[in-house]
């Protein structure tokens, strides 16, 4: 997906998202070690990851998107390399001791061949006893609270008005966002459409399973808890 403009209001749109919180979950399972940031998006995580001492690599399929971090890792002296690749195809990367694919970027996959791709690039970067974070949006958050749309947010900068309904496929979403942005004493409205897709928790583990990973623990909503019938994000931690 080209996300054009919308790489530049991200950070502004992301900024309730916990990232130090993403990074302690992994820290408390891995204190370092070689780590790709999968789908990193404006690089956030990736230069929080890079703060604690890891040695990271970022990657993520659009351009404006790793424009965007390279600004970031250029500003806080981070020699990070940035790989512009698909999830789904990371052409041959191996060596890591850790990948992650934060913020429900993996619900970007519209096909359960895809996702079961990705878990089998992923096993494949990893050294043996290596680590995968990830989390997903939860069915309840995409078929019931996603519904209750439009949603609405208002700021001195940026302000949107974002619709959705079902997609084609079951468990999907598609994100109608009508943004506009001030520039000087005017604003900027601009457009994106996004598709999200999520499968059951079971589904999830099964392809974990078949790509050879162990599963370690799921977990929901930023806490240690066990996903109920209303959790909204769920966390999953595989291991090679």
């Amino acid at each position: 997906m080209n996300y054009g403009k919308f790489a530049a209001v991200y950070d502004g749109l992301m900024e309730d998202i916990p990232y130090e919180e993403y990074v302690e979950w992994v820290a408390s399972h891995v204190a370092s070690g070689k780590l790709l940031d999968v789908a990193c998006g404006t690089g956030t995580l990736s230069h929080l990851f890079a703060e604690m001492g890891y040695d990271v690599t970022a990657s993520d399929l659009s351009e404006d998107m790793l424009t965007v971090a390279n600004q970031r890792f250029q500003k806080a002296n981070q020699a990070i390399p940035v790989l512009q690749l698909s999830m789904d195809n990371l052409e041959g990367l191996t060596g890591f001791d850790i990948v992650t694919i934060a913020i429900d970027s993996l619900n970007y996959l519209q096909s359960e061949e895809q996702v079961q791709q990705t878990f089998k690039e992923i096993y494949d970067a990893l050294n043996p006893g290596g680590h995968f974070f990830f989390d997903v949006h939860s069915v309840f958050k995409v078929d019931t609270v996603f519904m209750d749309s439009p949603f609405v947010y208002d700021a001195e900068e940026i302000a949107y008005i974002w619709h959705t309904e079902p997609g084609q496929a079951s468990h999907s979403v598609i994100h109608d966002m009508t943004f506009f942005v001030r520039q000087n004493d005017l604003f900027e409205r601009f457009e994106e459409t996004h598709e999200q897709r999520t499968f059951p928790i079971e589904i999830y583990t099964k392809w974990l399973e078949a790509a050879g990973f162990s599963v370690e623990s799921v977990t929901a909503d930023f806490t240690s808890q066990s996903p109920d019938d209303e959790s909204e994000r769920v966390f999953f931690h595989a291991k090679k």
